[in-house]
C-alpha cells in the first residue's frame, strides 16, 4: 500500500511539472533592426487574418520597452479583435512599410506602469502631435476604449 502511494505521489508530480507553463523568451532584436526602432517614428504592423494571411501594413505610434514592441490600438480596430480571436501573429516592419522587420506574437496587456511608460514616451517622441492626442489615449485605457498591445519579436 505504501509503494502504491509512493507511485502515486510521483506519477502526479511528473504529471504536474509537465504541465506548468514556462516564460517564453523573445528572440532578440538585430542591431540593425535595434538601431532603427531607436531612431524610427512609427513602425507598420501587419496582422494574422482568419485565413492566416497578413493584413496591410498599418502606420502606428509606438515604442520600444522590454525588448518588444508596443501600441496602443482601439479595442475596435481589426488589430485587437484579431488577437483576441487568438490570431496573433503579426509582422512588425520598422520605420518604413518596407523597413527592416520581424515576425511577432501580439498579445493584449493591461498594466498601469506600462502605460505610465507609453505617456512618457509618446509626450517626448511624440511632442508637437501629443497635446492634441493626449486625452484619448488616457481617457481609452482607462475606460477600456484603448488597449495596449505588446509584440514579442519571434
Amino acid at each position: 500500500m505504501q509503494r502504491y502511494r509512493w507511485i502515486l505521489f510521483f506519477a502526479a508530480l511528473i504529471i504536474g511539472l509537465s504541465g506548468m507553463n514556462t516564460p517564453v523568451q523573445s528572440a532578440p532584436l538585430s542591431a540593425e533592426q535595434q538601431k532603427t526602432l531607436d531612431s524610427s517614428k512609427y513602425v507598420y504592423i501587419q496582422s494574422e487574418r482568419k485565413d492566416s494571411k497578413f493584413s496591410k501594413a498599418a502606420e502606428i505610434w509606438f515604442f520600444h520597452h522590454k525588448g518588444a514592441v508596443w501600441v496602443c490600438s482601439p479595442t475596435t480596430t481589426h488589430r485587437v479583435k484579431r488577437i483576441q480571436a487568438g490570431h496573433t501573429k503579426a509582422k512588425v516592419a520598422i520605420g518604413k512599410p518596407d523597413g527592416p522587420s520581424f515576425n511577432a506574437k501580439g498579445s493584449v496587456v493591461k498594466d498601469a506602469e506600462v502605460n505610465k511608460v507609453l505617456f512618457e514616451t509618446f509626450a517626448k517622441k511624440y511632442a508637437d502631435d501629443w497635446s492634441s492626442h493626449e486625452k484619448n489615449f488616457r481617457d481609452g485605457l482607462a475606460d477600456g476604449s484603448r488597449t495596449l498591445i505588446k509584440y514579442d519579436p519571434e
